[in-house]
């Protein structure tokens, strides 16, 4: 009989706790008020922030169109795209970021607490797109020169360029054509800085993995005694004069690479008049993250103001608090002394799942509020189950103990259908849904998995303590 009241008095332990480290704010104040008055030097309790999502905190929601028309892989391609720029983000320590792909080319960027539009936008332009490109053939040279000086004759005299033949020659690099190598073939942290051992000026190497070795090895196969630029953010390597275009001057300059012979291995090596410090830029961008596909200026930016995330928190915790309130007194009203035991360990559920979200930690959005207040209505469901099949073995003539026991032993098996079904749901949800559906899926999960624990176990106990033979004097309170 004993170990029922120190299961008793450990629920209430791991409560207090639990409360405390939900809320700390009052707790620290009384000791810091003691601390004050006695001269003690208490610590305060540990205290953790909850993460809040992008509609509670307020922030930046960016979407970005991805250029997919040389790539046959696109949902590969997406996806390494949003793996890139969500490592791109992580690195500024940006609390929780949304990185997600909409539709077939698009992708929006959540940033909590930024609220800074320009700042987000320079963070997601500083990941470079790394691409090789192939020196074009001499007459490939000569006709997209011959373009563009015609363009230029055309545009002089306000002319119509579009009726001009080829006239979209004009705009391409007249010296170098794409290749299908680029970033995404870049090992993780496949860049670093070393010195010529001749020169002494810096040097980028890249390593690209198994699948860019191979497109690398027949690049160069084919371009033996060629110039091989590799571009960065369209800007090309030897752009010497430093005015974000390639012509005469920086593709005759002596430091151009050129293919020696073909190069195996997948290892290749960035040469030219660069700074050390220019270069560990550079790394450390490519480190962070090659995008595998170009992306263009945001096609859509929005703020939202911590003021507009703050109302709709308050909101939120209003209608929680209403909601517990609301079934507080739907139990005792029903269930009268197990109802009131059965909203204590209600109280004790909600301070757990709390605890949870700061632990995880959760990142609490609208959504997931929704799912953590709807756990809470799931919670009370198990304990309307036992108490319905304690009233049938109390009528039955059983005693409250064995009343009790029944009652759980019976109800069980519909509370494990009911929950195991919803957990299967939310698994769903978890696995194909947007982030807004799967924060309401992870918190209502996590809640019913805490109030299995809630209702099965810290419920019985309480119905174990306090109600006792005696209490059949008093059946009205069942």
């Amino acid at each position: 009989m004993a170990t029922k009241y120190y299961i008793f008095i450990s629920v209430l332990i791991l409560a207090i706790l639990a409360g405390i480290f939900s809320y700390p704010k009052y707790f620290n104040r009384g000791i810091d008020f003691l601390n004050n008055k006695l001269g003690w030097t208490l610590p305060h309790f540990w205290e953790r922030p909850y993460i809040l999502g992008l509609d509670l905190q307020g922030g930046v929601r960016l979407v970005y169109q991805a250029d997919l028309s040389s790539v046959t892989d696109k949902i590969g391609a997406m996806s390494g795209l949003r793996d890139v720029i969500e490592r791109r983000v992580n690195m500024f320590g940006v609390s929780e970021p949304v990185v997600q792909i909409e539709g077939q080319d698009r992708l929006t960027v959540e940033l909590p607490g930024v609220t800074d539009v320009q700042q987000a936008i320079q963070m997601i332009g500083q990941t470079p797109y790394l691409e090789f490109r192939e020196q074009k053939t001499e007459e490939e040279t000569k006709l997209v020169l011959e373009k563009i000086k015609e363009i230029q004759e055309i545009q002089a005299k306000k002319g119509d360029i579009t009726k001009i033949k080829n006239w979209q020659l004009a705009f391409e690099n007249p010296y170098f054509k794409p290749t299908n190598l680029t970033g995404k073939y870049l090992k993780v942290n496949g860049a670093r800085v070393n010195f010529d051992q001749t020169t002494l000026k810096p040097v980028i190497e890249l390593q690209f993995n198994d699948e860019g070795a191979k497109i690398f090895e027949e690049i160069t196969e084919r371009n033996i005694g060629k110039k091989l630029a590799i571009f960065l953010d369209g800007n090309s390597i030897i752009d010497t004069t430093g005015d974000g275009k390639i012509d005469d001057q920086d593709f005759y300059n002596p430091y151009a690479p050129v293919v020696q012979d073909k190069i195996s291995g997948g290892k290749a090596v960035i040469t030219g008049e660069i700074s050390a410090q220019i270069a560990n830029t550079i790394v450390s961008r490519l480190n962070s993250g090659a995008l595998p596909v170009k992306i263009s200026a945001p096609i859509s930016q929005e703020t939202i103001g911590p003021t507009l995330g703050s109302d709709s928190l308050k909101k939120s915790l209003i209608a929680g608090i209403y909601g517990l309130l609301a079934v507080v007194i739907f139990m005792i009203i029903f269930y009268r002394l197990p109802g009131l035991l059965a909203s204590i360990a209600l109280a004790i559920y909600v301070a757990l799942v709390l605890s949870m979200f700061k632990l995880i930690p959760v990142t609490l959005t609208l959504a997931g509020i929704g799912g953590f207040v709807l756990s809470i209505g799931m919670a009370v469901d198990a304990n309307i189950l036992i108490f319905a099949r304690m009233r049938e073995e109390l009528k039955a003539g059983k005693e409250i103990s064995q009343a009790i026991d029944e009652g759980f032993k019976r109800a069980w098996p519909s509370i494990r259908d009911s929950n195991l079904n919803s957990l299967i749901v939310c698994a769903i949800l978890l696995f194909i849904s947007t982030s807004f559906v799967r924060g309401f899926a992870f918190t209502l999960a996590l809640g019913i998995l805490i109030s299995l624990f809630s209702a099965v176990f810290i419920t019985r106990i309480f119905l174990q303590v306090f109600i006792s033979p005696k209490i059949e004097k008093f059946k009205w309170l069942l």
